[in-house]
């Protein structure tokens, strides 16, 4: 009897029940989608770490996991000394720079031999190595996104390079220069952002460590097995993203409980009557809490469905559109994202309710 008066309600004002569903709909779509591309993007940048072969990982003081971001201050020297202690195979300097054209990216300079050391050649579906100082390497997903070829010209930091060779993703960075090359166009001769060592045993990594770290003047550089590192790259350890995410939840609560706070609150206005019917007929306070509540649960999971339904389309249609972009829209999110807007609207709807149940059943009946 209850569910069908709630039902009964929810259809008696489409329009209403229409917009609390959709805002609803857009607080769950905004927390999903914007968690979704910054883990994304973060495990996606995880994998293409993981994907380079190496083994342990030395980068400048001070240093986080967001590496390039202080250019190349490491001397490529340190690689000569590295590479004559005891389990490294062998050592590739690279060099990072961002670049902020189109989108947010960490171009590479690599020396070839010494690269593909770590992880093996690299797999190329057209095309060769570099030939020249002005040729580049992209992977599969950069050229397809963007329609190139090999042969074609690309800008890269204000020049122009012709694509060399497209290979398979998934190897620390989507483009990649001659080292010697990417040093002269960030005037950094001679400078490198990290070195990246293969071993002959992973599980020799921590003793490595230990050895660099004994290396007079290495005392303060970060230096992390890859297992470490890979492990440190989650929302916390990057600067300020965990509480972007945190602001947008909040902002999407906000909006949410504003506007179920609203539809239930004009609700218990317009059914004074109602409500006094019901009180006049026995029923307790608790029931009416109930009744506003449950009205209230049903909205949000109607919402939190058609939120979830909206994040996946979402995810889909920008795969689609960009590939460079990676959202991920996981079973623990969409979880978490169902409990943060289920609670949000019962909590707007908490003080319609208690409002509903203190009526006086004289005064509602009254009430015109």
């Amino acid at each position: 009897m209850m569910n069908k008066m709630i039902v009964a309600n929810l259809v008696h004002r489409p329009l209403r029940s229409l917009i609390s569903i959709v805002a609803i709909a857009l607080e769950v779509t905004l927390i999903l989608l914007i968690v979704g591309l910054s883990l994304g993007i973060l495990n996606d940048s995880r994998a293409r770490q993981a994907g380079m072969g190496a083994d342990v990982v030395v980068m400048p003081p001070g240093s986080t996991v967001v590496v390039g971001v202080s250019g190349a201050p490491l001397s490529v020297k340190i690689g000569d000394i590295v590479a004559k202690l005891p389990h490294v195979v062998s050592v590739a300097p690279v060099v990072m720079q961002f670049s902020t054209a189109g989108t947010l990216e960490i171009i590479y300079g690599i020396d070839l031999k010494s690269f593909e050391q770590l992880g093996g050649p690299f797999h190329y579906l057209s095309g060769g190595p570099f030939r020249g100082p002005n040729d580049v390497l992209v992977d599969d997903i950069f050229a397809k996104s963007k329609q190139v070829k090999v042969g074609d010209s690309i800008e890269l930091l204000n020049n122009t390079f012709r694509i060399a060779g497209v290979v398979e993703h998934g190897r620390g960075a989507r483009k990649f220069l001659s080292m010697s090359t990417l040093q002269g166009l960030i005037g950094a001769p001679g400078k490198v952002s990290a070195f990246y060592l293969k071993l002959d045993d992973p599980n020799n990594a921590p003793a490595v460590v230990d050895e660099i770290k004994n290396v007079p003047g290495m005392q303060s550089y970060n230096v992390r097995s890859m297992r470490e590192y890979l492990s440190l790259m989650t929302p916390t350890s990057y600067p300020y993203l965990g509480s972007f995410i945190d602001v947008v939840i909040g902002v999407s609560v906000t909006i949410g409980l504003i506007v179920i706070f609203q539809a239930m609150y004009t609700a218990v206005m317009e059914r004074t009557r109602e409500i006094g019917i019901l009180k006049s007929m026995g029923a307790s306070k608790f029931y009416i809490v109930n009744v506003i509540l449950r009205e209230t649960a049903l909205l949000a999971i109607a919402g939190i469905l058609l939120g979830i339904v909206f994040s996946l389309l979402a995810e889909r249609g920008i795969s689609y559109r960009m590939p460079l972009v990676r959202v991920e829209v996981t079973a623990g999110w969409i979880l978490r994202a169902t409990l943060i807007a289920l609670t949000g609207a019962l909590a707007g709807a908490f003080y319609p309710a208690l409002k509903a149940a203190q009526k006086d059943p004289i005064d509602a009946l009254a009430y015109e």
